[in-house]
This record gives structure tokens, C-alpha cells and sequence, in this order.
């Protein structure tokens, strides 16, 4: 069993009280957003992934200058410079909708922020291509990238899960580590046994409680729900870089990351993670405009980015 983080523990900022615009954006959410994610069913993917795109498309309008490439086998969409190091991006989406061209926008900001290339793959998604198809696609595409030079690596909800299940694979096929590991409200417990999941069933804003067991056995197809490779909270970590995660502390995926840091501290990672106060579930994707704290976030971590930057130059 993963171990419990004291609260005290970590980077913490959830005594900020959410701004305006961001308590009407909850209000909002809580109205339309979940009940509409509620309806949704990973057994019909294809109007989860149609409404999603649409959503984000609304937000930051289509692609104009993203690059499609192959990496390791898999199709990516890069976002920003044509060289240096890259962040390796794997969106979310419950490994059943999303796709590097709804986060173009998001991928935007990132780039523009941090000054580096965006890497967005297209990672096999359930139910089509279930467990563990994803996490053998990220892991081509990581060898191939880090056998040209040093990679960030990030990602949120389910596409942090992944991103932290690929930095487990990475030090149990001793690969060159990451600079560093950044996720927003990642997915590391797919046995849904945080308390959170449950605790935080009201006072979640986006993800509705009653459909990730089904979301979880769509992508699983049978496998073991605490397979380290689906459940990074229960991987091997010994040697990792550097993880920094962003959560809010009224997601039912709170406690997925809390535990999470405990346990990547209790095995000598350098791991911080930051709480923020009635944040909605990977609120650094909403434009600044409608939620201002998105732009808070961004800006750590465009700090974290570059502090890692300059540690990998001494």
C-alpha cells in the first residue's frame, strides 16, 4: 500500500481564495460540465473525443503552425521551436478521447511560455487499442528522443498517470533520465482507492465519480487495475529525475497525487507537489481569461522548466 502524505508535506498554496471568474467558472462546471461527462461512455468514445475537440477548438481555435512527425513508430504533433530540448507531452483524456490536436492551443502556451519545442503524440487510445498499448507507445517515443539528447517529460489527468508510468519504465530499463517530470492532476491510481474519489465526490467540478470504474475497465480490458505501468503509484522509482506535480485539493484525483509524492519521496525522489484551493481538475487548460490562476500555473511551471534547464547546463 502506498504510503499517505501528511498535509503539511509538499509545496503547498490552497490557502488562496479562487478568484471571481474562477468561482463562476465552477459554478458553471458543476452545472453543465459534469453532468455532460456523466453521459459520456467509454464503450462510445468517438462523441467523447467529437465533444472534447470542439470544446478546445472554441478555446484556442484550430491548429495553424503545428508540424505533424513520426517518432518511435508513432505519430506526434510538434508545437513551437524545430530544435533544442523538448517536452514530451501526453495529454489526457481517461485514455478513451483527446488528442494532440485539441491540445494545440495548450500546447501553445506551454511552448511560448517555456521557449521550447511541444511534443504531443498520438497515443493508441482505448477501447480500441486498450492497456497496454499507451504505455508501450510513449516508451518508443521516449528512446527515440533521448537517444538524440536530454527530454522533459509532462502531461496531465490520465497523460500524467502516463507520464510518470513512463518515467518508472524509463529507470527499469535504465535509459538517460529526464530533466524533469511536471503533471497536472495526474491519474496514478487506477484501483480508485483514494480517499478523495469518494470524499471529494460533491465538491469535484469536472470529472463525474460514477463513470471512472467504467472508464478504468475500458482501458484495463482485463489487466490488473495496480500493474505499475497503469497504476504508477505502485512503480519502482529508485533513481528518478526530479517530478513536480499541480493539483487541486477538491478533485476526486487529490489523493492520486498526494500519494504519489509520498511514495516517490519515500524512495529518495526529489518530488514536490502543489495544492491549489477549489481549482477544477487540470485548470492550467483553461485560457487565462476565463480562469487567471491558469496563468499562475503556467508561469511555475515555466520556472520549474527552467530551473532544470539551467541545472543540466552545470
Amino acid at each position: 500500500m502506498a504510503p499517505t502524505l501528511p498535509r503539511k508535506s509538499g509545496k503547498r498554496s490552497s490557502a488562496a481564495v479562487p478568484s471571481l471568474r474562477t468561482r463562476l467558472l465552477n459554478r458553471w462546471l458543476r452545472a453543465f460540465q459534469r453532468p455532460a461527462m456523466a453521459r459520456l461512455s467509454a464503450a462510445q468514445p468517438e462523441r467523447a473525443r467529437k465533444r472534447f475537440a470542439g470544446q478546445m477548438r472554441l478555446f484556442y481555435g484550430p491548429p495553424r503552425d503545428a508540424r505533424m512527425a513520426r517518432i518511435g513508430g508513432i505519430e506526434v504533433m510538434e508545437v513551437g521551436p524545430t530544435d533544442g530540448v523538448p517536452i514530451l507531452y501526453f495529454h489526457g483524456g481517461g485514455y478513451f478521447f483527446g488528442s494532440p490536436t485539441a491540445y494545440y492551443g495548450f500546447a501553445k502556451r506551454i511552448s511560448q511560455k517555456c521557449g521550447l519545442r511541444v511534443i504531443l503524440p498520438k497515443y493508441p487510445l482505448a477501447p480500441e487499442n486498450p492497456f497496454p498499448a499507451a504505455p508501450d507507445a510513449a516508451l518508443r517515443v521516449y528512446r527515440e528522443l533521448a537517444a538524440q539528447g536530454p527530454v522533459i517529460l509532462a502531461g496531465d489527468s490520465a497523460g500524467g498517470g502516463l507520464a510518470l508510468s513512463l518515467l518508472a519504465q524509463i529507470c527499469s530499463a535504465g535509459l538517460a533520465q529526464p530533466l524533469v517530470v511536471w503533471v497536472l492532476s495526474p491519474l496514478t491510481d487506477l484501483t480508485l482507492s483514494g480517499d478523495s474519489m469518494t470524499g471529494n465526490a460533491n465538491t469535484e467540478v469536472v470529472l463525474p465519480p460514477e463513470r471512472m470504474a467504467e472508464s478504468r475497465d475500458g482501458y484495463l480490458s482485463g489487466a490488473d487495475a495496480d500493474d505499475p505501468r497503469a497504476s504508477p503509484l505502485f512503480a519502482n522509482f529508485v533513481g528518478a529525475a526530479p517530478v513536480r506535480i499541480w493539483v487541486g485539493d477538491a478533485e476526486i484525483l487529490y489523493d492520486d497525487s498526494r500519494r504519489m509524492v509520498a511514495a516517490l519521496v519515500d524512495q529518495g525522489v526529489d518530488a514536490v507537489l502543489t495544492e491549489e484551493h477549489n481549482l477544477p481538475h487540470v485548470w492550467p487548460i483553461f485560457p487565462g481569461w476565463q480562469l487567471p490562476e491558469s496563468e499562475v500555473t503556467i508561469g511555475q511551471i515555466s520556472r520549474v522548466v527552467h530551473t532544470s534547464l539551467a541545472s543540466a547546463k552545470r
